[in-house]
């Protein structure tokens, strides 16, 4: 735009034709004293700092956007008017006392109110370069303290110029890391938009996946309303049937009744199939009790026969066993209670007297030791006593010397030859004894 004019460190370059901006006009109250020193305490205004500070400052303190809106209110700009006309026209502005500068002077002391009045301590120019300094190192307010520190009234020519080296400095700086910044963005940009890609092809992906499982529970939504609808009949049916029941139980208000006498009569028939088994058993086992004593009353008889023709057949002087007991007392321990009758009449047949006891199974074994001491020939039964009445048994015949026999089953035949034995053994020792008699007479 060639209606505007370039200011350039410490000066300006002036155009041939007047400019459009009547605010660049200094005012008449005012003249150009941006160099000449200041007395007293008062603070410097923004026409009345160095023009060369002006670029810093505008740059630095006021960023494109807000400076164009403050520059609006006073001046009549072109829209296409770029940035680097904008600070140019504005710096030109500073450099006297116009409406634009004190715009600009105005917006400068609100803004950096809180850094003007810290910086106002500083009496002298080395305690404001201290605090200049400090504001360098922390770099949290360049733009407070850069104003704060040229506009104090202890800034002097030495002070001014190495501020406006540090500034100067400070701006190159930021220029290389904006460069650098610059570099990251397009590193940045050219990631994101390989993640913007990449973000594109999990959206389709997730579509996809979406869809998938839009049309599985679809599905299952179906199943489920079949389900529920076949639930629904079913519980229908059941209703129905629920209801027909009732109709029968009140048409048969005895139904309870009748089942209960129906499970009365199932069991009374169990516990009579039981019975009729167990009278069946009982049968059958008295049937073979019966067989078996006529089997050993008939062994019996046959047995006293035979003695009794021995002993009708025998001499005088050897008799049979059968008449050999003489009198003595046999004792049997033991055997089976239906049997006892045949073994008394056994004995008694042989000429005996026949004593019993059961072996400690009903009678105590107290009485035992009695019907021992009583007894000339004793017979146990072993399968029929106690293990206590059977070695009390056998202690006491060792003891006192009598003749012990043991039988394992309990039958008359058994008992019965046991007994003939024991006899014909007793007749074979007083015939030897009666033959060494005569022998030594």
């Amino acid at each position: 735009m060639p209606d505007f004019p370039f200011h350039v460190v410490g000066g300006r370059f002036e155009l041939t034709r007047k400019p459009l901006n009547p605010f660049d006009a200094p005012l008449a109250s005012e003249s150009s004293g941006g160099d000449r020193p200041l007395s007293g305490s008062r603070r410097r205004k923004l026409w009345e700092v160095a023009h060369k500070c002006h670029c810093p400052i505008v740059g630095t303190c006021f960023e494109v956007g807000e400076l164009r809106a403050l520059m609006r209110k006073v001046l009549h700009l072109p829209h296409d008017t770029t940035d680097f006309v904008l600070h140019t026209t504005a710096v030109g502005a500073c450099e006297n006392r116009s409406q634009l500068a004190e715009l600009l002077q105005k917006q400068l002391e609100k803004r950096f109110q809180a850094t003007i009045r810290r910086f106002a301590s500083a009496k002298r120019s080395d305690a404001l370069l201290a605090l200049w300094q400090e504001a360098c190192r922390d770099g949290t307010d360049i733009p407070g303290a850069l104003w704060a520190t040229w506009s104090h009234p202890a800034c002097d020519k030495l002070l001014e110029q190495t501020v406006y080296g540090d500034i100067h400095m400070i701006q190159h700086q930021v220029g290389t890391g904006t460069r650098a910044d610059l570099k990251t963005l397009n590193a940045l940009r050219s990631e994101r938009s390989s993640l913007r890609e990449e973000i594109a092809r999990l959206r389709d992906e997730n579509e996809a996946l979406r869809s998938e499982r839009a049309q599985e529970n679809l599905v299952l939504t179906q199943r489920t309303t079949e389900l529920r609808a076949d639930v629904v009949g079913r519980d229908a049916k059941i209703a129905e049937l629920t209801s027909q029941l009732s109709r029968l139980r009140d048409s048969l208000p005895d139904l309870s009744d009748r089942q209960t006498l129906i499970r009365r009569a199932s069991d009374a028939e169990a516990r009579c199939a039981a019975l009729s088994a167990h009278a069946a058993a009982r049968e059958k086992e008295t049937e073979r009790l019966r067989a078996l004593l006529q089997h050993a009353e008939t062994m019996i008889e046959q047995y006293a026969r035979t003695c009794q023709e021995s002993t009708n057949d025998a001499e005088p002087d050897s008799a049979p066993p059968m008449t050999q007991l003489g009198g003595k007392s046999v004792l049997c321990v033991g055997g089976r209670s239906g049997a006892i009758d045949a073994y008394r009449q056994l004995v008694e047949r042989m000429g005996g007297r026949f004593l019993h006891h059961d072996g400690g199974l009903e009678e105590s074994l107290h009485r035992i030791d009695g019907a021992l001491a009583a007894a000339d020939l004793v017979i146990c039964q072993a399968g029929c006593i106690s293990h206590n009445a059977y070695w009390r048994v056998k202690e006491q015949c060792k003891r006192t010397g009598k003749t012990c026999l043991f039988l394992r089953g309990a039958g008359v035949t058994s008992f019965g030859r046991v007994v003939s034995q024991a006899c014909t053994v007793d007749h074979e020792i007083t015939t030897n004894m009666n033959l060494v008699d005569n022998n030594s007479q």
